[in-house]
């Protein structure tokens, strides 16, 4: 099952709020192999996700295709994936970690830093093209990136408690 394009556009939200909704839309449309996606704040909060209405309803029996079915377990996973390689950057003074990528025998596991210390994940086939998929998430890093302001995030994770 392919995931969805965020649902969430909300009548309300800013322009700068919508952009970032179509581009996660466009992101999950375009890229083949695409199972979830979550963008995650430096604190670990969701702020978008490719399917914000099953965020917290679905179980692991559900027959859902993200990690446990959850775009919230997505999240979870790429904050606590994001601090362990951060951590792991600074004992090792490598410097800002810039992508993570996890192979699984099932699938695979994306983390790209935005700003800020927000973080875009992507949960994908185990047959996906990764060259494809990073590329993709590095555009749409560059675009979100500077637009990621303390005030768009906040409202982005207003909209995303209104999903839920």
């Amino acid at each position: 099952m392919k995931a969805q394009a965020p649902t969430a556009y909300g009548h309300g939200l800013s322009t700068q709020a919508r952009n970032l909704h179509w581009l996660l839309g466009n992101l999950v449309d375009e890229v083949p192999g695409i199972h979830s996606v979550a963008v995650v704040s430096s604190d670990g909060l969701m702020l978008l996700s490719s399917d914000p209405e099953r965020a917290e309803d679905l179980t692991p029996d559900a027959g859902a295709d993200g990690p446990l079915g959850s775009s919230a377990d997505l999240a979870t996973i790429v904050s606590g994936l994001g601090s362990l390689t951060n951590g792991a950057a600074k004992l090792m003074d490598g410097g800002a970690v810039k992508q993570t990528m996890v192979a699984m025998d099932e699938g695979s596991l994306f983390v790209m830093s935005i700003s800020d210390g927000s973080l875009l994940g992507v949960h994908a086939t185990p047959d996906c093209d990764m060259s494809v998929i990073a590329y993709h998430m590095a555009l749409f890093v560059g675009r979100a990136g500077h637009v990621l302001t303390p005030e768009l995030r906040t409202e982005l994770r207003k909209s995303m408690e209104n999903v839920q």
